[in-house]
């Protein structure tokens, strides 16, 4: 076993939790696992992917956070509709109100889209259909000009016309819904690059395009978290389900970072104010934890790391992921000492005037030489968070580049 310091959290790599096997829906691999928990028993429903990287929905059991003592032969759910017809992926799931809410990425080999499913007792589910907006990036240009969107949102809608078309849909995933209603609506968390935002409805009936349309014009209002820190200079997206506690929501997300050598994906987490999930409480300057192993390094995809499922025993919180899109891993913490994390007074976030300076110091520190984020903080006398927060804007704009060898982190700027 390894551990990995993310700040005072200690995380606790458990290894391994599944593989792919010879059977046909299965294997090219497993990754991105829902979780449901009934004591100690876990049911588990996975990405399964056969050759040809084409994705059903595949289930085991556990008996405690890492024992898998049953295990389906075929996939519970698989494509059946057009809007499918490639895969169906990244599957999450709450319980809410008598009944199992499952959303996944729908894939035609087009377009990705959110829809769900629902069942009663996690053996029969209904597929409901898609709930994204259907409207293409060249209609959507002059409702994100209107709603004074950042440039980032022009570059993701540019990347992804450019790599699957004209008529392409707006490109969604990452969505789950809260396990609460506010004030008798539902809660989702959705996904279009690169910030995390949510959406309040009373009915999934009322996700149609009319409102989608009014909500992308106020699309600012809605957004939950924003890149902010080294390691997100890409994007941000949704990762497990919130997790309520006494002290907000806990949001465990995944985080995209843009080197020389491709994106690395790491997991890192936030807390949201209980009545309104926009207010951040606390939010982590460093990733809880990032890929270092070598199943997580070497994959299908290599250097990822994918938050999708959690459960709780005792006063360890397990978090399930997929590894390098090719298996499914498992770490643990202590809730408790990462929730302390969260709340405590360094995670205030700084005024955009400190940030600015420390910004122009770093820019002028690492002109000439790359400088690590501890030789920065002990170069400038600054808090982590600060330096962070200063990096974060010089990546926006466009001002670092990143040296990257294992987990060696170096930052040079360029003008």
């Amino acid at each position: 076993m390894n551990y990995y310091i993310a700040i005072m959290v200690t995380v606790k790599k458990e290894g391994i939790v599944l593989e792919a096997t010879g059977l046909e829906f299965e294997n090219q691999a497993v990754l991105n696992p829902a979780i449901v928990q009934q004591g100690n028993t876990l049911h588990m429903f996975y990405r399964a992917v056969r050759k040809g990287n084409h994705s059903s929905i595949g289930y085991c059991k556990l008996d405690g956070p890492l024992n898998v003592v049953e295990r389906g032969k075929t996939p519970v759910l698989f494509s059946e509709f057009d809007y499918e017809k490639h895969g169906i992926e990244d599957p999450r799931i709450v319980f809410l109100d008598g009944t199992y809410y499952l959303t996944y990425t729908a894939y035609d080999g087009k377009n990705a889209l959110i829809a769900y499913a629902t069942s009663k007792n996690l053996k029969r589910w209904e597929k409901k259909g898609t709930i994204s907006p259907r409207i293409k990036y060249n209609d959507i240009r002059k409702i994100f000009i209107n709603s004074k969107l950042k440039d980032r949102y022009f570059f993701f809608k540019s990347f992804y016309k450019e790599m699957r078309g004209e008529d392409v849909l707006l490109w969604e995933k990452d969505a789950f819904l809260f396990p609460k209603k506010f004030k008798g609506k539902y809660a989702l968390i959705h996904r279009i690059l690169p910030d995390i935002q949510v959406i309040y409805f009373k009915n999934f009936k009322d996700l149609n395009l009319k409102y989608w349309e009014e909500y992308l014009k106020k699309l600012p209002k809605h957004i939950v978290l924003e890149p902010r820190y080294w390691y997100e200079s890409r994007n941000i997206g949704g990762g497990c389900p919130p997790i309520e506690t006494d002290k907000g929501w806990l949001l465990i997300y995944h985080a995209v970072q843009d080197t020389k050598a491709g994106s690395v994906y790491r997991a890192s987490v936030a807390l949201l104010d209980k009545k309104n999930p926009r207010e951040i409480i606390g939010r982590l300057e460093n990733p809880l934890f990032g890929p270092e192993e070598d199943w997580e390094i070497q994959g299908d995809v290599n250097n990822v790391v994918f938050p999708e499922g959690t459960a709780l025993f005792g006063d360890r919180l397990y978090i399930y992921y997929g590894a390098a899109d090719k298996r499914i891993a498992a770490v643990s913490v202590n809730i408790d000492e990462l929730l302390n994390e969260l709340t405590k007074k360094g995670q205030q976030i700084e005024s955009h005037f400190d940030i600015s300076v420390t910004a122009g110091q770093i820019f002028d520190a690492c002109l000439k030489q790359a400088h690590s984020l501890k030789q920065l903080k002990e170069l400038l006398h600054k808090e982590d968070t600060l330096i962070s927060m200063a990096v974060g804007w010089l990546v926006k704009e466009g001002k670092i580049e990143f040296l990257t060898k294992k987990d060696d982190i170096k930052i040079k700027t360029k003008e």
